[in-house]
């Protein structure tokens, strides 16, 4: 699958959010112009606006998401998959609105809608849930690893696949996460942690699968960690679309372009083209296949 040295096969992005209030099929287009050939569309909650505050709310919010997915595969024929479920950060705001125990019941209960959605077909993955990613109190904290128990206990016992939102505190966060893998009887294979940093060795993430940031210098490390690698891994923007955050994350070219970057760095570093075809459809359809399924496809 390379022509002149450019690889030519999948390209998936594996957590990208849209909004059809800002680019959203604009934005898809730009990824389908350099090659990209699949995303797994993640719901975006609305932080600049009003939280949901009931199912309802939520049920709207995941309706829109299948919907926008649904439009781009009829828009540009690429495969999409959709990843559903309550963003931690927005259960750790509702608590000072509406209380721990309500904001905890509702998140749980909105975990249940999206996993009845993946049961449907019309999702592919619970995502992103997790914990916050910046500093609260101890009791929250606390609060915020017992829900993600309870979600990881659901998730098992319907052989769910989750994308989990969590802090950056290197290889002592995947430690946790598998930790609390163990705890609740979740495959560690199907606990993928979201916005990884591109160190894939099995060291560093504790053989927990990874949707690995691709900015800038990424390919230098992941390069040089792609030998002590044992757990699938794939690359991701978390493209955000919204012009009030312009520089927050990735565009959504920076898929694409850095398979490219990987492949000729690969290639420079003595790799032959079957050898890199090998990991490239690893990356872009073996691996995520494994996770969510054939999804996009009618």
């Amino acid at each position: 699958m390379f022509e002149d040295g450019v690889w030519t096969g999948p390209i998936i992005d594996q957590h990208i959010h849209l909004d059809r209030r800002h680019r959203f099929l604009g934005a898809v287009s730009d990824f389908v112009k350099c090659g990209g050939t699949g995303m797994l569309l993640v719901h975006k909650p609305a932080f600049s606006e009003s939280l949901p505050v009931n199912d309802d709310e939520y049920n709207e919010a995941y309706l829109d998401t299948i919907s926008m997915a649904n439009e781009v595969r009829d828009s540009f024929g690429i495969d999409v998959g959709v990843a559903l479920g309550p963003h931690p950060v927005a259960w750790e705001k509702q608590i000072e609105k509406i209380g721990l125990e309500a904001s905890t019941e509702l998140h749980l209960s909105a975990v249940g809608l999206a996993m009845e959605y993946i049961d449907s077909g019309e999702a592919h993955c619970l995502g992103e849930v997790g914990r916050p990613h910046y500093p609260v109190e101890a009791s929250t904290w606390e609060a915020a690893n017992d829900n993600l128990l309870e979600i990881m206990s659901m998730a098992s016992s319907e052989g769910v696949t989750i994308q989990l939102h969590v802090e950056e505190n290197g290889p002592t966060t995947c430690r946790e996460l598998s930790e609390l893998c163990n705890k609740s009887n979740f495959p560690i294979d199907r606990a993928i942690r979201h916005f990884a940093p591109p160190n894939v060795s099995s060291e560093f993430t504790s053989n927990l699968p990874a949707t690995v940031s691709v900015g800038k210098g990424s390919i230098e490390q992941l390069a040089s960690s792609l030998n002590d690698s044992d757990a699938p891994w794939g690359m991701e923007t978390d493209f955000l679309d919204d012009p009030k955050r312009p520089g927050a994350v990735l565009g959504p070219k920076t898929v694409p372009k850095r398979t490219q970057e990987l492949c000729s760095r690969l290639l420079a570093d003595a790799w032959t083209e079957e050898k890199v075809e090998g990991l490239m459809l690893k990356i872009h359809h073996e691996w995520p296949k494994s996770l969510y399924g054939d999804f996009g496809s009618e």
